[in-house]
């Protein structure tokens, strides 16, 4: 990579709780590839003011997640499909002032239903109502499932994107039916929140698929769950690294191959 200067690009990822994972990999990539490009991992109170500043240093990319998925939405100006037909956006790109969104976290669970083979007859059970949680919603229900439930406490949100794609919304735990589960909370992620099992145990035992977004750890108590049980799990390393993946190409204009970004996905972890 070369060395730093004042031509560098930087890009950046706005969260809650930062990660590591990201600026590891984005890093990895620039280094392997020799792109004159920076990428570090930030946190905020002031979305907006974090918003403006990319748009005025020139920042190239921005990685936006839990809470700021729907918040940024009228900050920017330009919205791709992938995150209007959704409502929440996951990746700002800066073309001189202009700031344009999208929605990898949507592509990328599309692309994992696919390359996992599941089954579009099996009922789904999502458990969040958030801006990752629409990507879901959608990314299942525009594969071709129908039996669609989200579980959320949020009496607001919970309704609303169940009724945004035609799902069946549930505040309290409903009785185990197989299938698939989702996990699209913070419950399982690194913190406060590492111990907690997203789905009960009956729900493990009864599931198809277990399917947790959290990326950090990538080995949730939900995942290691579904593991011990023989299930069919999909990983949330899998979906960071190829919405990674997908924010990476759109930043640099580069497309790394299928080996990079697995070798980027593996050093993002090697804490």
């Amino acid at each position: 990579m070369p060395e730093l200067n004042k031509d560098t690009r930087l890009c950046i990822s706005l969260a809650a709780r930062p990660s590591n994972i990201g600026t590891r990999f984005h890093n990895f990539l620039y280094a392997e590839l020799g792109l004159d490009f920076i990428y570090k991992a930030f946190t905020t109170t002031d979305i907006t003011a974090a918003i403006g500043g990319v748009r005025a240093l020139g920042i190239r990319g921005c990685s936006v997640s839990m809470p700021f998925k729907e918040a940024v939405i009228p900050l920017v100006d330009e919205m791709e499909p992938s995150a209007s037909a959704i409502g929440s956006v996951n990746t700002i790109v800066n073309d001189d002032g202009h700031l344009t969104a999208s929605n990898t976290d949507y592509e990328a669970v599309a692309t994992l239903l696919d390359t996992h083979g599941i089954d579009r007859n099996l009922p789904v059970l999502v458990r969040g109502s958030g801006g990752m949680a629409k990507a879901v919603v959608a990314a299942f229900a525009g594969s071709g499932f129908t039996d669609l439930t989200v579980l959320a406490r949020n009496a607001t949100s919970g309704p609303a994107l169940a009724a945004a794609y035609g799902a069946t919304w549930t505040a309290d735990e409903p009785a185990p039916r197989g299938g698939v589960i989702v996990n699209v909370t913070p419950l399982g992620m690194n913190g406060a929140d590492a111990d907690a099992l997203a789905f009960s145990p009956a729900h493990v035992d009864a599931a198809d698929v277990v399917f947790d977004v959290v990326a950090f750890p990538s080995h949730t108590p939900l995942i290691r769950a579904g593991e011990a049980a023989g299930k069919h799990v999909i990983t949330g390393a899998e979906v960071i690294a190829l919405q990674a993946a997908r924010q990476f190409e759109r930043y640099t204009g580069v497309r790394p191959t299928d080996e990079q970004v697995a070798r980027a996905s593996a050093h993002s972890r090697a804490m």
